[in-house]
């Protein structure tokens, strides 16, 4: 008899999924809102990408177990619906490749400063050279890399934690007594960031067709969620609590860049070991975001290029997934911030709006109004466009100086 897999073996898949580089960014993104208007933020955000799971669910119960995001999409909506949204899968996860490509080189060159004189954009071809090869090897290997990454992260971001919440100063978590008195108003800048954090959304089939149940895969992403949330809240606390707001002045001055975010940590923490825990956990994070996302492109690219599985096949794959990414970085070093800011405002489509869009036409068809519903009726669907395009929105005024940026 075939054992049912468990939820929280689900759970901790989809919170895998979530928690990354991305994490990273929220202190710094968070940085304006500061503690409170953070959490809020976060906790919103994260109960908004639950939902739109579900509603992805709902819409795939017409469907063949092994049905995917793409199938159903084109199914439902159109082929032409299905193309955009697949260029913004794409984007989403080139930009990602991007930003860790950028951010990898800064933190190593940062690292290794002491002993060897590298350039970042060196630091950055090397790390793509080195760890872009398991991908290209097969999934097989990525599943045990990531397995021990996942392992290495958790001792890692254990210690980190302990660490900084032993020396957290309530003073700075609560009352930063900042040059600038505004929080609520820099929330805003926060929510593409934030909404990058919870982007499992192209694991939800999977996780239907590993249950054979939409209602087990509905606790199981609900588990993940609330997983990557309570990660997210912790090093978000922690941060916060030893880092003074008027201390991410030079952070923001750099685009949000990774090293000078550890530069400054460094610099208000005592302990040698706390600072190369929070290092380590800095280089795994961004490895596993880096070969986790690498994978997904590059099997996507490879099934629509019709790249086949031979070692040519996927030099082929490797090439189109890993070398414009890298050239990007090379030529042109975005900070960190502002890719996964760009990121989150194209992911809205994916994340939000389409899942909203399946919703609706699901509940139009034949027994549309039987089986999984997600609660809400059309509120939870007006509620989940009406969030994408804001956040989209918000992301693009950012970029051109339209809506209030906290400097520190």
């Amino acid at each position: 008899m075939q054992k049912t897999p468990s939820i929280f073996g689900g759970a901790c898949i989809i919170a895998s999924v979530c928690v990354g580089a991305g994490m990273l960014g929220l202190p710094t993104s968070g940085a304006g809102a500061w503690t409170i208007w953070s959490i809020i933020t976060i906790c919103f955000t994260m109960l908004i990408m639950t939902l739109s799971g579900g509603l992805l669910l709902e819409a795939y119960k017409h469907y063949d177990l092994r049905a995917s995001f793409n199938t159903v999409t084109k199914s439902m909506l159109g082929n032409t619906v299905n193309i955009i949204n697949n260029l913004a899968v794409y984007f989403v996860g080139g930009i990602l490749l991007y930003a860790y490509t950028t951010a990898s080189g800064e933190v190593l060159a940062g690292l290794t400063s002491d002993f060897i004189k590298l350039d970042s954009r060196l630091w950055s071809v090397i790390f793509v050279l080195v760890f872009s090869y398991f991908v290209w090897h097969s999934t097989r290997i990525v599943d045990r890399i990531s397995v021990l990454l996942i392992i290495f992260m958790s001792f890692s971001f254990i210690l980190s934690i302990s660490g900084l919440t032993a020396n957290i100063d309530l003073g700075k978590l609560f009352n930063p007594q900042s040059s600038d008195p505004n929080y609520a108003i820099y929330a805003m800048g926060l929510l593409p960031v934030a909404l990058t954090s919870f982007g499992y959304h192209h694991s939800v089939s999977t996780m239907r067709a590993y249950y054979g149940d939409e209602y087990k895969a509905k606790k199981a992403i609900i588990g993940g969620t609330t997983i990557a949330l309570t990660l997210y809240l912790l090093w978000v606390i922690a941060i916060f609590g030893n880092l003074s707001r008027d201390q991410f002045a030079p952070v923001l001055e750099q685009s949000g860049n990774l090293d000078v975010l550890l530069a400054a940590l460094g610099n208000v923490i005592e302990s040698s070991t706390l600072k190369q825990a929070i290092n380590a956990f800095s280089i795994a994070a961004i490895l596993s975001s880096f070969i986790g996302v690498g994978l997904g492109v590059f099997d996507f690219l490879a099934d629509f290029f019709k790249f086949d599985n031979s070692k040519t096949g996927r030099a082929k794959s490797w090439a189109v997934t890993f070398l414009p990414p890298l050239i990007l970085s090379v030529a042109f070093p975005l900070g960190f911030l502002k890719a996964i800011g760009y990121a989150g405002a194209v992911a809205t489509i994916w994340t939000c709006i389409i899942p909203a869009m399946l919703a609706k036409k699901s509940r139009s068809m034949p027994n549309g109004n039987t089986g999984f519903i997600v609660w809400g009726g059309n509120f939870t669907i007006v509620l989940l466009i009406i969030f994408g395009v804001v956040t989209a929105v918000f992301h693009f005024l950012s970029m051109f100086n339209l809506l209030p940026a906290f400097k520190g």
